[in-house]
């Protein structure tokens, strides 16, 4: 006899790679028999549509590719043309449907763009990760003002603006996702990390009360919370970058996050490497 979802309690996904420290209870990633020995072959998503920003490359084209794997439809921009048609190109290649475009996620012009062209590409948006981020390091005395502005509006207004274009639909249709790549630096402090931390602190305050305000249409909204990641955006030079963690050690959150019960939400996952970087 077939196993319900009621019969599985406390179920650890086995997806998650070794690098990942994340504990949590959830049995959406198992698929459920419908026969002894047969296994579902519908994927998680199934056609839900999913916006990515700054995707091109790293974490955004990391969780692009697993969102990709379940089936999600994809609207994918960065700034980068050529890196993103390269990767909207990958994309293909692995089986998912595509839209891509330049896009400033700082502009609201272009935001409302993005979003009205997935709409009539794809469909309405139904997961919307906020990836796209920068960083400036250094002093804060020793900073510029422009600096502060790019950093700011980079990674906390363009959340705001994004999740806003997209966030009446989700409220008219009552179901999304709003996941916000936050960091370990929203949490805690360090020397030469004043822009940064202050970028991703307000971003934290920002996803709990966008969480309160849209908990009530049954929309979840996240943060994921990385420590030391291995890009190309790591401060970890000289690291041993195989005690980092991986990018699509931050997709498999972002799965977590995709295929929850349907009757509760993670506020926010907090990553961290298994082995500490030497």
């Amino acid at each position: 006899m077939a196993r319900t979802a009621d019969a599985l309690v406390a179920a650890k996904p086995q997806s998650l790679t070794p690098a990942m420290a994340l504990r949590f209870r959830s049995y959406s990633f198992l698929r459920i028999p419908r026969e002894e020995g047969e296994m579902s072959t519908t994927k998680e998503l199934n056609g839900q549509v999913a916006l990515i920003t700054g995707a091109n490359r790293g974490i955004g084209l990391a969780i692009a590719e697993r969102l990709a794997d379940m089936g999600a439809r994809l609207a994918i921009c960065a700034r980068n043309a050529e890196k993103l048609n390269q990767a909207a190109l990958s994309l293909q290649n692995r089986g998912a449907e595509v839209f891509s475009r330049v896009a400033d996620v700082t502009d609201l012009a272009d935001i409302l763009k993005m979003v009205n062209e997935t709409r009539a590409a794809l469909g309405p948006v139904d997961i919307l990760v906020n990836n796209a981020g920068i960083g400036h390091f250094g002093p804060f005395h020793e900073l510029s003002d422009d600096e502060w502005d790019r950093t700011l509006n980079t990674n906390l207004k363009s959340v705001f603006l994004m999740s806003r274009a997209v966030a009446p639909e989700m409220i008219q249709r009552r179901t999304g996702h709003i996941i916000n790549i936050a960091s370990l630096a929203g949490k805690n402090a360090f020397a030469g990390g004043a822009i940064y931390c202050a970028s991703k602190f307000g971003l934290m305050g920002l996803t709990a009360c966008m969480a309160e305000d849209l908990r009530d249409y049954n929309i979840r909204v996240s943060a994921v919370c990385p420590g030391s990641v291995s890009t190309e955006f790591s401060l970890h030079q000289g690291r041993d970058h195989s005690k980092l963690l991986q990018p699509v050690d931050v997709a498999h959150a972002v799965a977590a996050l995709v295929t929850q019960g349907p009757t509760n939400f993670m506020s926010e996952i907090l990553l961290r490497p298994l082995q500490k970087p030497s």
